[in-house]
């Protein structure tokens, strides 16, 4: 065996995801339901995701991020190039089963993934599907609503809850089937600030505590400040990509892209441009509040 098959082996086992030159052409039709050409809303893309790592997937409406993201789980199949997760290939029609089991998707509208009139019926629908014993099934049942911070709900019936309840009731039903992976695509889209905030906090618990690959596609800045890592996407190609920090750090490049930046970053930055000495690409609040601090101490003195 040669040093470079050694390689590849080794790097299968520490992928999640390896895409390639992945594209993803769709068939556009008239309102009459002809056809009428193709569009790209994948071109070209490359993207490497480690296994256990908190990854952010940005872009504005169009982008192909939620196209890409349907790729990882083999809803969507590549017209050119190829997607392998934890190794296996989508376009095998003999992995397809495996790689849903590997890698959950959660989507935007929790209704249309809750099925149960109870929550626990629910969250036991994906194992039971599996064939995994009974006694196991509700194991795993209040394993993962525990996780998400939902088991005193686990006789309530789904109608009742919140909007960020009900997601985190989704993202409890995909834990349950034991993925390595959740990609969530958007899925704090339709809630309010505070279910927005409950949803991140279990998507981080679960990346930090359970150590699950967490895949994030958002266009809210402030989600993805503690990602390992961010992708943004342009027209269907990635047009950036590194640390909140590196990819935050260019303000001016990202309000081409028609993106903003987190409401903190963005103060700093116009704080800095009228003269205060800050730290480039400041994050989160804690951190303004100690530069600042650190910049009336440093006055003083």
């Amino acid at each position: 065996m040669t040093k470079e098959n050694l390689s590849d082996i080794k790097n299968n086992i520490r992928h999640m995801i390896h895409a390639k030159d992945v594209s993803f052409q769709y068939i556009k039709h008239d309102e009459d339901g002809n056809p009428v050409g193709t569009v790209t809303a994948v071109d070209g893309v490359d993207m490497t995701i480690n296994k256990g790592e908190f990854i952010a997937i940005l872009g504005h409406n169009g982008s192909g991020k939620s196209t890409l993201a349907k790729h990882f789980n083999a809803l969507l199949y590549p017209s050119k190039g190829s997607v392998l997760v934890d190794g296996m290939d989508t376009n095998d029609d003999d992995n397809i089963w495996d790689i849903r089991q590997k890698a959950g998707m959660v989507f935007q509208n929790p209704d249309n993934q809750i099925i149960g009139q109870i929550v626990e019926e629910d969250v036991g629908f994906g194992p039971e599907n599996m064939g995994v014993p009974t006694d196991e099934i509700w194991e795993r049942v209040n394993e993962s609503l525990k996780t998400v911070g939902m088991y005193e709900y686990r006789k309530a019936s789904p109608n009742h809850l919140s909007g960020g309840q009900k997601q985190r009731v989704s993202i409890a039903g995909v834990i349950a089937m034991h993925p390595e992976c959740i990609i969530m695509d958007e899925p704090t889209a339709m809630l309010d600030p505070s279910g927005r905030k409950e949803v991140i906090r279990a998507a981080r618990a679960l990346n930090d505590v359970e150590q699950i690959t967490v895949i994030l596609i958002t266009h809210y800045m402030e989600e993805v400040v503690y990602a390992d890592k961010i992708f943004v996407m342009d027209k269907g190609q990635v047009v950036m990509s590194g640390t909140p920090r590196e990819i935050f750090a260019q303000v001016d490049k990202l309000k081409e892209l028609r993106l903003d930046v987190p409401q903190v970053t963005l103060l700093a930055d116009n704080l800095r441009k009228k003269g205060l000495d800050l730290p480039e690409c400041i994050l989160t609040r804690e951190e303004l509040v100690e530069a600042l601090t650190k910049l009336k101490q440093n006055s003083l003195d």
